[in-house]
């Protein structure tokens, strides 16, 4: 499938434009596919802000139009217009149609481009390079900018925010709720996640459970783009002894890969809601998820055994709906979220799973007191 075709299916399965057999075989199509995946994800945050912008403008548009009306009929004020205010109050008065010529002339225009490049050779001409170049200008100044407010972000946070706690954290919502580790987060006056590109979102915690060492945390940052959806569902029953398991977390500053098996469905002196995995874990993988080979998140790693190499504990996922089902019940904010035990990282290779989750998977560092 071509890049124009496969952008124009894209935007139709966004809008809901596909039949059942279109529809079907492009959701395959995306749980296979990553780069797909991530196409409708880029693409359906797009759309959503051309919309923001449409309405926006239509707003500003129609309160100069009725201005104009308003002012023409002598209701209200207006000054008088002399030399360029007169060519201004023409120009607000008219825009609409010359916008719309405009637009008639600029889509006649792009569509003998777009057919003259469908048609041409693509050689290695300078030429070309530079028309590409001119395109990519129209985005440079908001490029540049958004560069500048993540750079100044950065600098405070290194200059203000001493971190003292260190661990990993993963969605369990596409809008920002997440799952790590009491400890590494109770004792934080301030939180922030980072995700594997580096880019630093600020946190709070929603709901903390200390005894089971579980903590429940929401992204809060303007800067964060909400994901449609998880790639990976919550496993709601206990998983079997010996199944393989993996663990996606951030020991260092990069996400790390780890593999074993389930070796106890229970943790230590018999605890129902814990079970025990047999995985490579250092300080910094706590609250990090533990997937089994279907990709469904199984547990929440919390702990290990100083004395017994490999012996790590992890929160059954189970868990994690009756700490989300306590929410919804005390506030009604949350009344909303759904927990889903959906993944669609069955039947792909380990690494297709892991490439798939990595960008759910965040650091979570905290001040200290």
């Amino acid at each position: 499938m071509d890049e124009m075709k496969l952008l124009d299916a894209v935007e139709r399965y966004i809008r809901g434009q596909m039949n059942p057999e279109e529809r079907l075989y492009f959701e395959n199509l995306r749980k296979t596919s990553p780069e797909v995946d991530q196409l409708v994800v880029e693409h359906t945050l797009f759309l959503q802000q051309i919309n923001r912008y449409g309405e926006r403008k239509n707003l500003r548009d129609l309160m100069q139009q009725v201005h104009t009306d308003l002012a023409e009929q002598g209701k209200i004020s207006s000054p008088k217009l002399k030399g360029s205010a007169k060519f201004v109050y023409l120009w607000r008065r008219y825009k609409r149609v010359v916008a719309i010529a405009a637009c008639i002339a600029g889509l006649t225009a792009v569509g003998i481009t777009a057919l003259v490049i469908s048609l041409a050779p693509r050689p290695h001409d300078p030429k070309l390079a530079s028309l590409e170049y001119l395109v990519d200008e129209m985005r440079r100044d908001q490029v540049a900018i958004n560069e500048r407010i993540d750079s100044i972000d950065k600098v405070n946070q290194a200059i203000n925010f001493p971190v003292r706690y260190n661990g990993t954290g993963f969605l369990i919502d596409p809008s920002g709720l997440m799952i790590t580790n009491a400890h590494v987060v109770k004792n934080s006056k301030r939180i922030f996640v980072q995700n594997n590109r580096g880019d630093k979102f600020s946190a709070f915690v929603v709901k903390l459970d200390v005894p089971k060492d579980v903590a429940v945390i929401r992204i809060d940052d303007p800067k964060f783009k909400p994901f449609t959806s998880l790639p990976y569902g919550i496993r709601k029953t206990s998983t079997d002894i010996a199944e393989p398991v993996f663990t996606l977390g951030f020991p260092r500053d990069e996400i790390v890969y780890g593999e074993g098996y389930l070796s106890a469905r229970s943790g230590i002196d018999g605890d129902t809601l814990s079970c025990q995995i047999a995985v490579p874990a250092n300080p910094g993988n706590s609250g990090g998820p533990v997937f089994n080979n279907n990709g469904e998140v199984i547990g929440v790693l919390s702990s290990r055994q100083r004395e017994v190499e490999g012996a790590v504990f992890a929160v059954q996922s189970k868990y994690i709906y009756r700490v989300i089902e306590e929410i919804r019940k005390n506030n009604s904010l949350y009344s909303h979220v759904k927990i889903s035990s959906r993944s669609n990282l069955a039947g792909l290779s380990r690494t297709q799973q892991a490439q798939r989750i990595q960008n759910y998977v965040f650091m979570v560092k905290g001040s200290g007191p």
